[in-house]
């Protein structure tokens, strides 16, 4: 059994309703608090309860009741929801802060530099901050009095929020992305939860590829249906380039039919030098492709190894000098604070590395362990750095990528970080990836085609978005390819021609 700061044998919260259930999980998640049953725990019993009393002014009162040995404590909170917030939403976010500061006050302070901020999208809190007329100043200080997020962290957000406004409000109702996924990989990472495939044979992936051909067809319907304007493709996966090339420059000859003159970005997610070859970076080159990401997660051999990748520091340098050669594509790179054996001394080095190598955006992810990775499995047998050192990680990648004249400039969470951080997207000036901002706004309509694709259509007045999930399964996706494409058009209509 894990370690636990603290374990307790039994859980009441009177409450039935799964989103009260899913918000305290958060919470105990967040200060390691553990249930198990018929073990020597701290405590026999932790009760929760929450009241909302809807009246002039909306609030929430929260108990939590500590029993061991049949003695019990209590303790109480209260706090009242803003003007401006929609009531079920406060109602969430007051239960989250009475229990994130009874438990900090009673149990002792953590450290959480995103308080009780676990949404995937931050920025878009920010975004509605700014389009009610706040200043800067005031959005900071209210992510701090509102979801305890830090001073750092608060001013970090709401910078990289306004720098994307430009990107924002050079979209219209009109303007869409496409996402496009390919569900295969040549070999699955330790700490990857995707529905990804293992390349499969020549039958399958011809079946595959007609699939996916059906569904591009269906796009160009619906975007000449529609008179809409394409700003961002983006190739992702799985690792497209996984595809034999072949495969690959059928791919691309089939997006080709998506294309215009009103593309700003057209990337594909290159992923692993290990699937990148000269003939796929020239037949990018040949069909425009504006953005390829080359992602070695660290630039540590002995890592490498651990984590299921069949390439070297080395290769990463060849395949970005031999794209820099051949094309004029900004590069991407990822990399990923908190991999296992790692030190902060490791990170230093990969990003010293990286950041000689100069490409135009960094991407720096804190290690999330999830349901369906082969890592949560054995995690026994795993050597992780623990939160402070993920921290001390994160702080050193930061400082050496400031430094180098890069800047944040789009963010994202993801449940169960390591250090409880957060995914943070760095670039040069000028390089910023559009697509990027746009899928965390989710204030642009992306259809998405594809193994596991998500589609979200954003209303033409921005109040609402409707949203379709491909399926995981690539076999389920393959015979019901034809019901998706006809729910995405139905879809369609019933937002754009309401």
């Amino acid at each position: 059994m894990p370690k636990a700061a603290l374990i307790i044998n039994k859980l009441v919260i009177n409450s039935e309703k799964e989103i009260v259930h899913k918000i305290v999980k958060e919470i105990l998640l967040l200060f390691k608090i553990e249930v198990h049953q018929d073990v020597p725990a701290d405590y026999d019993i932790i009760e929760i309860s929450n009241y909302v009393k809807k009246d002039i002014v909306f609030e929430v009162f929260t108990k939590i009741r500590f029993v061991k040995n049949s003695k019990s404590q209590l303790f109480t909170r209260t706090d009242f929801a803003r003007q401006d917030e929609n009531p079920r939403a406060s109602a969430n976010r007051l239960i989250k802060l009475n229990l994130y500061h009874l438990l900090t006050d009673n149990l002792g302070p953590i450290v959480a530099p995103w308080g009780i901020l676990h949404g995937v999208r931050p920025a878009k809190i920010v975004h509605r901050y700014i389009s009610s007329g706040m200043d800067k100043s005031a959005i900071a200080a209210r992510l701090t009095a509102d979801y305890a997020v830090s001073g750092k962290k608060a001013v970090l957000l709401t910078d990289i929020a306004y720098g994307q406004l430009p990107v924002l409000a050079a979209s219209d109702h009109n303007t869409i992305s496409i996402y496009i996924g390919i569900p295969f990989c040549l070999t699955r990472c330790l700490y990857c939860s995707f529905p990804s495939n293992l390349l499969p044979e020549a039958d399958i992936l011809n079946a595959f590829m007609a699939a996916l051909h059906k569904e591009i067809l269906s796009l160009r319907e619906i975007i000449d249906a529609y008179h809409l304007k394409v700003q961002n493709i983006y190739i992702g996966g799985g690792t497209p380039t996984s595809l034999p090339e072949k495969y690959f420059a059928l791919l691309l000859d089939y997006v080709q039919g998506l294309y215009s003159n009103d593309i700003l970005e057209y990337t594909v997610e290159a992923g692993r030098p290990d699937s990148i070859t000269l003939e796929k970076i020239k037949l990018m080159t040949a069909y425009k492709v504006s953005r390829m990401s080359v992602n070695p997660q660290t630039m540590q051999e002995k890592t490498l190894k651990i984590i299921g990748r069949r390439h070297t520091p080395q290769e990463i340098e060849k395949v970005y000098n031999d794209i820099r050669l051949i094309s004029p594509a900004k590069i991407n790179m990822d990399l990923i604070l908190g991999l296992p054996g790692e030190t902060a001394a490791d990170v230093r080095d990969t990003l010293e590395k990286i950041i000689k190598l100069s490409p135009d955006d960094i991407t720096v992810h804190a290690l999330a362990v999830k349901k369906g990775s082969s890592l949560k499995s054995c995690l026994d047998s795993v050597q992780l750095p623990d939160d402070k050192v993920t921290r001390e990680m994160a702080y050193t990648a930061e400082n050496l990528l400031l430094q180098a004249d890069y800047s944040p400039y789009y963010l994202y969470r993801q449940g169960y970080m390591s250090g409880q951080l957060e995914n943070t997207g760095y670039c040069r000036q000028g390089s910023a990836s559009i697509y990027n901002i746009q899928i965390m706004g989710e204030k642009q309509t992306i259809l998405g085609i594809g193994g596991n694709a998500s589609t979200k259509i954003v209303a033409p007045s921005f109040a609402y978005l409707k949203t379709l999930f491909n399926p995981k399964d690539l076999g389920t996706y393959l015979k019901s390819v034809d019901d998706y494409i006809e729910r995405r058009l139905s879809l369609m209509r019933e937002v754009y021609e309401k």
